[in-house]
C-alpha cells in the first residue's frame, strides 16, 4: 500500500497564515479546507459559488457535476476576493495555469520548511477531517467524492502508534 507523509494540522494553519496574497491564500484554504484538488480551484467562476456550496463542472469522476462544502469564513472570504476583483459570473477566479498553482503551493511549503505539493492539501483535508471523528463515509464522498471508500483509505495513510494510543486512551479512559 502506498503510504505518505501527512501535513499535520497546525503546519497548515502556519502556511496558510504566512501566505499574504489573497489569492494564494484562498486557493491554499480550498485546497486544504474543502478538499478541492488544483485543477478544480483552477476552473471555479463565480457562478459556481452558493456561499458554502460550490459546483464543480465537469469533475473528474466523470458525473456532470460534483459539489463541494466548505466552511464559512472560507465561504466569506472568496465572496469578498470575487467581489473586491470585478470578477463576472463566468470567468475564472484564479486565472492562472496548473504549474504557477503547483509553484506557489511549494512556495508556501518552503516558508515553514516543508516539501509540499497541491494534493498534499486535498490529503490533509481528509486525514484531518477523519482524525477528528467525522465517519469514513463522509471524507470519502463528501470530502473527497470518492467512488470507493477503498480509495479513499489509500489517502489516509499510516496512523502513527502515538496516534492510535491516544485514542484507545480517549475512548477508554
Amino acid at each position: 500500500m502506498i503510504s505518505w507523509d501527512i501535513t499535520e494540522k497546525d503546519d497548515i494553519a502556519e502556511i496558510i497564515f504566512r501566505t499574504e496574497k489573497p489569492r494564494n491564500r484562498l486557493m491554499l484554504e480550498l485546497m486544504a479546507r474543502g478538499g478541492m484538488r488544483v485543477g478544480e480551484v483552477l476552473k471555479l467562476r463565480p457562478r459556481d459559488v452558493h456561499d458554502r456550496k460550490l459546483t464543480l463542472r465537469d469533475p473528474k469522476s466523470g458525473k456532470e457535476r460534483e459539489h463541494v462544502f466548505i466552511p464559512q469564513k472560507v465561504a466569506d472570504r472568496l465572496k469578498e476576493y470575487v467581489r473586491d476583483k470585478g470578477i463576472q459570473p463566468d470567468q475564472k477566479i484564479f486565472p492562472i495555469c496548473y504549474e504557477a498553482a503547483r509553484t506557489m503551493v511549494k512556495k508556501a511549503g518552503d516558508t515553514v520548511g516543508i516539501r509540499l505539493r497541491p494534493h498534499d492539501l486535498r490529503r490533509h483535508a481528509a486525514t484531518y477531517a477523519s482524525r477528528s471523528g467525522v465517519p469514513i463515509e463522509i471524507v470519502s464522498k463528501v470530502i473527497l467524492r470518492h467512488a470507493n471508500l477503498s480509495t479513499t483509505q489509500i489517502y489516509l495513510g499510516k496512523v502513527p502508534d502515538t496516534e492510535a494510543m491516544r485514542w484507545i486512551e480517549n475512548l477508554y479512559a
